[in-house]
């Protein structure tokens, strides 16, 4: 098999998780780690037997073919700038951007360098919401007419040390959750072609709960409770919350209304989960999985088949044109609550291709 180099720039967190995963994919070769703190990307480097690189050395090396961006959201567009210059295909984190402009930035350079643009998220892509996508497919709950999607939490401040981010420009729940929502939104339903939107700040200040810092105040300096109405080209009307604001609640994460049955999603941040359907005024069922990745965290899914469409000349499925309109969606969703109009989206995007359920486990065509 053909295999694709990677290299991963950013050794947080989230990387574990990206390089537990790899060797499940064979068309994955990770040639090495980079970090700006060379302590941290030689500490993974370690843990997971590859190279700790500099970032210059890393991007230098002719060997890698995509660099896998696991910076800092406000990190994403630099970076991934610096790897497209040097003629590297590029697949982020989540969001691609923190504002639409700078993905733009981003998309056109890596179309005017000839390099592929990816990004996450691919839990769309697991086993739990591709059993979503073929249902809706096949008609079983009729053509989807309405809908609702809840990502309703008290807030970060609780459990993170450093929990600054996500109340400043670029953070929030919409920028934060949002694009798991509205992708595995849009992988069943298609574009979204208008949206309206209302936000508020709840509460003006945050109380880190946890780490050294407990008791500190964070100021908030961006929406913490934002609900939007997405018109879809199918005609689908589907509402969307995301809040740091709510301390409990019942909604499920995502419901489908059809004109022959309802649907209820699971976590979309989650590659597992049931997929339940009533048909007309049935009871509810669970739907038979035949995909695979729907049993644990396969968080370079997405990556693995962005390698793969570059081996065998096809799309990869968690391409730029999906992420820069699901950016678009949430920048408009708080631009309508802040200006009291409709916002028409610019970027509209096809449907991803379906995930084939007659593969071996790791192999992607």
């Amino acid at each position: 098999m053909q295999r694709v180099g990677i290299g991963i720039i950013g050794c947080g967190n989230i990387s574990d998780a990206y390089l537990k995963a790899a060797p499940k994919f064979p068309v994955l070769e990770i040639i090495g780690v980079a970090d700006i703190n060379m302590a941290a990307a030689e500490a993974k480097a370690s843990a997971y037997s590859v190279s700790a690189m500099t970032i210059d050395a890393l991007l230098s090396d002719p060997r890698i073919e995509i660099v896998l961006n696991l910076t800092t959201p406000q990190h994403h567009v630099p970076v991934g700038l610096q790897a497209v210059a040097h003629g590297k295909h590029v697949y982020s984190e989540k969001p691609l951007a923190t504002t639409l402009a700078d993905a733009e930035r981003l998309v056109t350079a890596a179309s005017e360098k000839g390099v592929r643009v990816g990004c996450a998220p691919d839990t769309f892509l697991g086993g739990s919401h591709q059993t979503a996508r073929r249902i809706v497919d096949a008609g079983t709950i009729g053509t989807v007419v309405a809908g609702a999607a809840f990502m309703q939490v008290p807030g970060h401040e609780l459990w993170h040390p450093n929990p600054d981010f996500y109340y400043q420009p670029g953070g929030g729940p919409m920028l934060d959750m949002g694009p798991y929502y509205l992708t595995c939104l849009v992988n069943p339903l298609g574009p979204v072609k208008s949206v309206t939107g209302q936000a508020k700040a709840s509460y003006p200040t945050r109380t880190i709960g946890s780490g050294p810092r407990e008791g500190q105040t964070v100021q908030v300096e961006v929406p913490t409770h934002i609900s939007g109405l997405l018109d879809f080209e199918s005609g689908a009307a589907i509402s969307i919350t995301t809040s740091f604001d709510v301390w409990k609640h019942e909604h499920n994460h995502i419901e489908l209304y059809g004109t022959a049955g309802s649907m209820i999603v699971s976590d979309p941040n989650q590659f597992e989960g049931e997929i339940r359907t009533s048909r007309h005024k049935g009871d509810w069922t669970v739907a038979d999985q035949v995909h695979s990745y729907g049993d644990g965290n396969y968080r370079i899914l997405g990556l693995a088949d962005m390698a793969q469409a570059i081996v065998s000349k096809r799309e990869h499925r968690a391409n730029h044109s999906l992420s820069l309109h699901v950016l678009e969606i949430m920048e408009s969703i708080i631009r309508s609550a802040e200006t009291g109009t409709r916002i028409d989206l610019k970027h509209s995007c096809p449907r991803p291709a379906p995930m084939r359920a007659d593969l071996p486990f790791g192999i992607l065509e």
